[in-house]
């Protein structure tokens, strides 16, 4: 096996628990290796470190499997680490329809495995775990059969553009029999179709599922704005929760499309009703039209995917937010999410506390939340904690 050598003063994350060696930490390598085979890490004066896949495609040079010297990557391991984070979801959420592997958060890397009812939905993002996802799919279809969960079906959903950095081409289909890949799923007594095909990422954003629950619980007699709704989910829990009147808005018609269809699924088409706007556009318009609501809800895509575009996220969030709290009657309730995790914790709340005082707003927090349960984060892990997700009663100075 291959041994990586770090330069002197090198590998500071990794000694902190971190799961990765970048390409300009490496003083050298010793032995020859295939990207995607397994080397050892070593410090510059031999010491043991780790031992983990490496791509010199990707500037993650090394991605961590154990941190164990003489450690076997085998099945025995492997199952493992599967067992370990099942019995971790079973203990933590409902698995119903829920997160089972969360790559390096579950020592796994760069592996995400979403169960939907009876359904896996794979995506295999790093070129050394893509090389063994047949192994480990099998270890967890056998380990939930032991459970009485029986999967028919696995369907891959690796067709995001970081595979490239890794040298792969993205990529989707089937890895069983084909299947119908449209799944009715329920989450906190809403019912959802989802799209497992052509829905983005795997199909459905299950790390919202207790802050959705949390805006249900919120929503009795309200009126309220969804806004980046996406399929719904959010305007629905509204609905269910007793919401007198919801507006969901997108830019996506396939997304309003397949909201509408899921507010069928829940007889809440009379209350709840979908649009097909650009919110940066919409909520000027409503102001302009003297509206007020009880709720908004601000879910966005993330406005930024690296760490050269957060100055003009810092913008888009602060807009937003700002247009949402002058829409928002006095005593109303804003919710407002991130989900990107180079806007960090820190960095939101400013921006928030920034959009209040430009528009005389008083901001009482009433909770913070994060990502659910099957997301976990794992510290010093950065990327593993990603989402923010405020909801506060929006006050008018006085």
């Amino acid at each position: 096996m291959a041994e990586i050598i770090l330069k002197k003063g090198e590998g500071r994350s990794l000694k902190a628990g971190g799961p990765w060696i970048y390409d300009n930490e490496i003083a050298g390598i010793n032995g020859s290796f295939e990207n995607g085979d397994l080397v050892d890490i070593l410090d510059f004066d031999g010491y043991f470190l780790g031992r983990g896949f490496i791509n010199t495609n990707s500037k993650i040079r090394v991605r961590i499997m154990s941190r164990k010297k003489g450690q076997e990557i085998d099945d025995e391991f492997l199952a493992a680490r599967v067992r370990d984070a099942w019995e971790y979801r079973k203990r933590t959420v409902d698995t119903g329809s829920c997160r089972i592997i969360f790559g390096e958060a579950d020592f796994l890397p760069g592996l995400v495995v979403d169960k939907y009812v009876d359904v896996l939905v794979v995506q295999s993002l790093a070129l050394g775990i893509d090389r063994i996802k047949s192994r480990i799919l099998t270890l967890l279809m056998r380990m939930l059969k032991e459970d009485g969960i029986f999967i028919r079906g696995i369907y891959e959903r690796s067709d995001a553009k970081v595979r490239k950095l890794e040298g792969m081409e993205p990529t989707k289909g089937f890895l069983s029999e084909p299947f119908d890949t449209k799944i009715t799923m329920e989450e906190n007594g809403v019912f959802y179709q989802v799209d497992i095909k052509e829905g983005q990422k795997t199909g459905f954003f299950l790390d919202q599922k207790y802050n959705r629950l949390a805006i249900q619980k919120l929503s009795y007699g309200m009126r309220v704005l969804d806004c980046f709704t996406h399929t719904g989910s959010f305007a629905l829990n509204a609905g269910v929760g007793g919401a007198r009147e919801v507006l969901g808005v997108d830019a996506s018609e396939l997304g309003i499309a397949q909201a509408k269809i899921n507010a069928e699924l829940n007889g809440l088409s009379d209350r709840v009703r979908f649009t097909c706007a650009d919110v940066f556009e919409l909520l000027p318009s409503l102001e302009e039209a003297g509206e007020k609501f009880d709720l908004i809800i601000l879910d966005p895509p993330a406005f930024t995917k690296s760490r050269d575009s957060v100055k003009n996220a810092v913008k888009g969030y602060r807009e937003i937010n700002l247009r949402a709290m002058k829409l928002i009657r006095d005593g109303g309730y804003l919710a407002s999410c991130s989900c990107s995790h180079f806007m960090t914790p820190e960095l939101f709340a400013q921006t928030l506390s920034q959009a209040a005082r430009n528009v005389h707003r008083r901001l009482r927090q009433v909770e913070y939340r994060t990502q659910a349960a099957d997301h976990p984060i794992l510290w010093e892990a950065e990327e593993s904690y990603y989402l923010k997700f405020y909801i506060f009663q929006v006050c008018t100075e006085r």
